[in-house]
């Protein structure tokens, strides 16, 4: 009896074509992922480790916790405080409000300052302490 030993084919799957194909989606994805802004809503933290520095001289306005206005260490009512700042703005090319708030202040108050720059077109920025 002989054995007749038949040529099996061995079945494969050419894999070396499948590390470009890799390649090029992952760098598709990331490509298309830098491209897209999803919209997101940014919050500003009290606390921050990022320093900007502004060149022009800024205004400064506080709030203390008793609910106490003052521009540039002059106390003004909160009635008066629209035109105190369009005066003090006044001749500026692009005037510039730092806020000073405290931590435990509602977020009304500050929603309150920020909505009186918005308005008449005052760039605000709220200051913020480094964390230790």
């Amino acid at each position: 009896m002989k054995i007749r030993h038949r040529k099996q084919f061995a079945h494969e799957v050419a894999t070396s074509s499948l590390n470009d194909i890799m390649f090029f989606l992952l760098l598709f994805f990331l490509i298309i992922s830098t491209v897209t802004n999803p919209a997101v809503i940014k919050v500003p933290l009290p606390k921050s480790g990022a320093n900007q520095s502004v060149n022009r001289s800024p205004i400064a306005l506080v709030v203390t916790e008793d609910k106490r206005y003052y521009i540039n260490k002059q106390q003004v009512s909160f009635d008066q405080l629209e035109s105190t700042l369009i005066k003090q703005c006044a001749g500026m090319p692009d005037p510039t409000v730092v806020v000073h708030i405290p931590y435990g202040a509602s977020v009304q108050e500050l929603v309150s300052v920020v909505e009186i720059g918005a308005k008449n077109k005052i760039r605000m920025v709220l200051a913020t302490e480094k964390p230790k």
